[in-house]
């Protein structure tokens, strides 16, 4: 197999800088790089220009039209058989590559996805949004670790994907976030396997604050009524956990008027369980502090967003471009 890396980048060269570096220390460099600038403003050129003697790397530009459309753009150009996708703000430990070669030699796939970790010179704000997105005791899991490994939905920011499977499929649709979920249900359609490689992790450095979290859990939530809508066979009660769990936390809230402290205090013990679950991980009672205001978000954000769109798409029944623009390219 010819392995090509994919990586969309917009207004991000320092997180094009560490990716690329990281690469560059692969213990097997037997890979092409294939940049996207998605129309950005503030480009990574010149920052891979500066590892053209250390990578066989490829630098396109094109106008902006989104992560999902740049990454098919990247693969239709690239020379690998063999795609891996990854976001900007991934830095990969340096047997990365060589993981996932001998996974696919093992059990060759169509498509895989990998689990995601955090840095210890991540920022504590970071740890805390990492714990959440990854933890057991959120909605984590590793990335989609509570699904059956056969049938585990991949995530674009550390994916592979068959040059046979992006031509069969055409990649990545037009809406976003929920581009990666869409396209391994379509490629299960059409009778590939999908697959989780434990050892193919990334550092995921998720360049956000608080607000921009939430933005993006809140459209985490959005598009899952409507991917239900466009595949109905595939959703599941879980996902209305966020939702029943926000509202489960509202009327634990007005239970304490009416002097009824039992659901309030099942509330205090989860979070405490968070944090010192975090804490533990972490080695640090900061970030675990921090990891309840990041579950407080996740579900806020993901059960207030699942929950507008389910009335909109399902009891509505409302065209989704049209209910959430902002999904689609």
């Amino acid at each position: 197999m010819n392995f090509s890396f994919i990586i969309p980048v917009y207004n991000r060269p320092e997180e094009t800088k560490e990716l690329l570096e990281s690469l560059s220390n692969q213990t097997d460099l037997g890979f092409e790089v294939v940049i996207v600038e998605d129309g950005s403003k503030n480009t990574s050129e010149e920052i891979v220009k500066t590892f053209s003697s250390k990578l066989t790397i490829l630098y396109l530009f094109k106008q902006n039209s989104g992560p999902g459309d740049s990454r098919n753009y990247g693969m239709k150009r690239a020379s690998g058989d063999y795609f891996i996708i990854l976001d900007s703000d991934c830095i990969l430990p340096n047997t990365y590559f060589e993981n996932v070669k001998n996974a696919l030699q093992e059990n060759y796939v169509d498509c895989f996805g990998g689990p995601d970790n955090a840095l210890d010179s991540f920022s504590n704000v970071q740890k805390a949004i990492n714990f959440a997105m990854t933890s057991f005791f959120t909605t984590g899991g590793i990335r989609g670790g509570s699904e059956k490994l056969e049938k585990f939905q991949p995530r674009s920011f550390n994916m592979g994907l068959s040059k046979k499977a992006f031509e069969d499929s055409n990649g990545f649709g037009n809406i976003h976030p929920g581009e990666d979920p869409d396209l391994s249900i379509r490629l299960w359609k059409k009778g590939y396997k999908t697959t989780l490689i434990k050892k193919a992790f990334v550092y995921h450095k998720r360049r956000i604050d608080w607000r921009k979290f939430y933005i993006q859990v809140n459209k985490f939530g959005k598009a899952r009524p409507i991917l239900d809508s466009w595949y109905p066979e595939y959703k599941k009660n879980t996902f209305w956990f966020p939702s029943i769990f926000l509202l489960g936390i509202l009327f634990a809230l007005i239970m304490v008027f009416f002097q009824f402290y039992l659901p309030i205090l099942i509330l205090f013990a989860y979070f405490l369980i968070v944090a010192i679950d975090s804490t533990v991980k972490n080695k640090s009672i900061v970030v675990g502090t921090l990891s309840i205001i990041a579950t407080l978000i996740q579900f806020y954000g993901y059960g207030k967003g699942f929950l507008l769109s389910f009335i909109k798409i399902k009891l509505m029944k409302q065209e989704p471009k049209i209910a959430f623009p902002e999904l689609f390219f």
